[in-house]
């Protein structure tokens, strides 16, 4: 009786489970490469939020505190987003005829808060306090970047998982003093030696030490 597979069948059984694996191995590994790109993670990209709200003028022009409008930032879980009614203590008074604030006094008149746009969304999965960071010495600009140069603010770190591992594991060369949590030009002292020193003095006295368990992000 003759054989119902040729030799060469075996040859080609393991090529097509080799190719198999490969396209599907290439395929994951190409998905991992563009998930990590810039464009993927939409960092860069400009959020367009129902009122136009220009940082560069409200925080180098009129020197407003990041704490005034996110008010919770060192208190709570959220930071916080203005309510209709604080935008207004300026500009009731200020560009109050603006077309551009139409949306602000609409929101006002009607009483339905303005819905602003997130710039983050971190998964439920993953827990982020605000208060935490900024009391232990993380500044705005560690994590939101250069707010006081965006005309529209912008993502500029992905917050993916192993970002903020790179600073859990070694949290002390981006601690600042608290009073220059906001500043968004603050630089750790030029010389090696002295930014090492003030590293290792805030981080003895915010009580700062690495958490890397997986714990500390998901409860």
């Amino acid at each position: 009786m003759s054989a119902i597979f040729k030799p060469s069948a075996n040859f080609l059984a393991r090529f097509s489970l080799a190719a198999v694996g490969i396209v599907l191995g290439g395929s994951l590994l190409v998905l991992w490469g563009y998930w990590r790109t810039p464009y993927a993670q939409g960092l860069q990209e400009e959020i367009v939020q129902p009122v136009f709200f220009d940082h560069r003028h409200h925080v180098v022009d009129d020197l407003v505190d990041c704490r005034y409008c996110h008010f919770n930032a060192e208190r709570g879980a959220s930071a916080g987003i203005p309510s209709t009614e604080m935008c207004l203590n300026c500009h009731s008074q200020i560009w109050n005829k603006s077309p551009k604030l139409e949306p602000v006094r609409r929101s006002y008149f009607t009483g339905t808060p303005i819905e602003w746009n997130r710039v983050h969304q971190l998964p439920d999965f993953a827990y982020f306090n605000h208060s935490i960071h900024v009391n232990k010495g993380i500044g705005c600009v560690t994590c939101h970047g250069r707010i006081d140069q965006m005309a529209a603010v912008t993502k500029v770190n992905s917050l993916q998982m192993s970002w903020c591992l790179e600073c859990h594991r070694n949290p002390a060369p981006n601690l600042r003093p608290r009073d220059q949590i906001t500043s968004m030009t603050w630089q750790p002292p030029s010389d090696p030696a002295a930014a090492r020193l003030l590293a290792a003095e805030l981080t003895k006295s915010y009580d700062v030490h690495s958490r890397t368990s997986c714990t500390t992000c998901h409860r």
